[in-house]
């Protein structure tokens, strides 16, 4: 049976479009009231990630409630370091929190990795099979992963920072040690990766969250050619890969051979053409803050950007919606896409 909204794969495919698809990245979560209503009938977030029914549920909410061109699968980047054996817990209102993190070479070779790690992650492929018959091939499913660089700022942090100031130390006081964590979390990517696409996800996406803390030379010596290889291993569907902050290496990944690029806020469409050309697919990249704004700017800025992009371009944020953002400017934001025409 075919998709019945297919045009984010049209999109993707080159072909031509009526309107740009649109999407947004945390579309499932606390700006749905239904969302948290779910939320609240389990005992933390961890419950409703590992809960393959109640998982499909709120990630086919935004499909229903505010009618995106694609549904994203419901899960945490952070399910990686926990099946490689460094557990986490989710505080509320602070994040993220290993009790134990990583801190020498030891600590590294303790961890499993590959498809030995990725197979324990059923309740994610469970969930995905689930969401795919609440789906109904209405629209596609995207399946995503952390890449290894923002997997790896947490298992050496522990938690969230400003600067990851402790994993930029690992990579210069022990570069060696460093790149044996990132290859064993660049196997496990691809190995989940390939399971995702096994149950049935349509696209998937890489979310390189903490690439801008980095600097040019670091990121082309210790990421790109990770990144590279995780996108050499997933031939069967397309990727997107999103890289926030990266603007310095914005070339360079443009040349890894993604299906689309994610484009943060922070960088101007004439700009990224310039590197990109005006064919490739983008994905991006309106502030999430402008979603604050009242419906005559929110429309005007989303227009904006759409003709600054131009065609080959797939309607986003340059980040996650906030989880205060009023739901009926969202739903603005997404209705004033659905109604452009090229």
């Amino acid at each position: 049976m075919a998709i019945l909204n297919d045009l984010l794969l049209r999109t993707i495919a080159g072909q031509s479009v009526e309107r740009p698809p649109i999407w947004l990245m945390r579309q499932a979560g606390r700006i749905l009231p239904q969302y948290r209503e779910v939320r609240a009938s389990v005992n933390g977030f961890k419950a409703l990630v590992k809960d393959t029914e109640l998982s499909a549920v709120v990630t086919v909410q935004p499909v229903d409630e505010l009618g995106v061109d694609a549904a994203i699968f419901f899960s945490d980047i952070l399910v990686i370091p926990e099946c490689m054996g460094l557990d986490y817990e989710l505080v509320e209102k602070k994040g993220p929190l290993f009790p134990k993190v990583i801190e020498n070479r030891k600590d590294i070779d303790q961890l499993i990795s590959g498809e030995e790690a990725a197979s324990k992650l059923d309740y994610v492929f469970g969930g995905v099979a689930n969401t795919l018959e609440l789906l109904n091939e209405r629209v596609p499913l995207i399946g995503f992963s952390g890449a290894p660089w923002t997997l790896f700022c947490y298992m050496l942090e522990g938690q969230g920072s400003k600067t990851f100031s402790k994993a930029k130390a690992f990579l210069y006081q022990h570069p060696e040690d460093a790149e044996v964590l990132l290859d064993k979390l660049t196997d496990t990517i691809i190995a989940y990766l390939q399971l995702k696409i096994k149950a049935g996800v349509a696209v998937v996406q890489l979310f390189d969250s903490w690439a801008g803390v980095l600097d040019q030379q670091l990121y082309r010596k210790f990421m790109l050619p990770r990144i590279q290889r995780i996108k050499d291993a997933i031939t069967e569907v397309p990727m997107i890969i999103f890289c926030k902050g990266a603007w310095f290496a914005l070339e360079e990944i443009g040349q890894v051979g993604s299906e689309v690029i994610g484009i943060d806020w922070n960088i101007a469409p004439n700009y990224a053409r310039k590197i990109l050309g005006n064919d490739r697919i983008v994905q991006g990249n309106l502030d999430p803050c402008v979603l604050y704004a009242n419906p005559k700017e929110i429309e005007n800025h989303t227009r904006q950007m759409i003709e600054k992009w131009g065609k080959s371009h797939i309607v986003n944020l340059g980040h996650g919606v906030y989880p205060d953002t009023p739901l009926d400017n969202v739903k603005h934001f997404v209705n004033t896409v659905k109604s452009y025409r090229y």
